[in-house]
C-alpha cells in the first residue's frame, strides 16, 4: 500500500506553493485561486494545500505538539545545500543550522505554525 496524499491547511496558499515547488522540488499540478493546490514529487507523493480561507477561519491553522512532515537528502552536504537555500526565505522560521539528531543529521524550519524537517535518510544503504 502507498500513500496516497496528505493535506495540509495553511493561511497562505501561494506561499506554501513556492515553498514546496522552489525551496523543496515539488511540481505544481493545479492551483484552484490561491484557495487549494495540489503538488506532486518524483516519488508519486501528492501534497494537497488546503487555505484556511476554506475552513471559513481567519487564524493561522495550530497543528498539534510535535506534528511534523519530514523529507530525506541523500547526504550531509545535501541537507546543507538545501540550508542555506530556505535560509534565504522570508516566511520560513529556521530553528537552528544543521545537525546531529537522533541517528541522521538534520535541520528543522516552521512555515507559519508546521513543523518541516529536512534530513539524512539514516536507513539508507552504506555504501564504501
Amino acid at each position: 500500500m502507498n500513500l496516497n496524499h496528505i493535506n495540509l491547511v495553511v493561511k497562505e496558499v501561494d506561499q506554501a506553493v513556492h515553498l514546496f515547488t522552489h525551496g523543496l522540488g515539488f511540481s505544481l499540478i493545479v492551483n484552484r485561486s490561491s484557495k487549494m493546490a495540489v503538488l506532486e514529487n518524483d516519488h508519486n507523493f501528492a501534497l494537497v494545500i488546503w487555505g484556511q480561507v476554506l475552513n471559513k477561519k481567519e487564524e493561522v491553522p495550530e497543528y498539534p505538539e510535535n506534528f511534523h512532515i519530514g523529507f530525506y537528502q541523500p547526504d550531509e552536504e545535501a541537507v546543507w545545500e538545501l540550508y542555506n537555500k530556505l535560509k534565504e526565505e522570508e516566511s520560513l522560521k529556521l530553528e537552528a543550522e544543521p545537525r546531529k539528531i537522533r541517528n541522521t543529521f538534520g535541520f528543522y524550519f516552521y512555515f507559519e505554525q508546521l513543523m518541516i524537517e529536512i534530513s539524512v535518510d539514516p536507513f539508507q544503504e552504506k555504501t564504501a
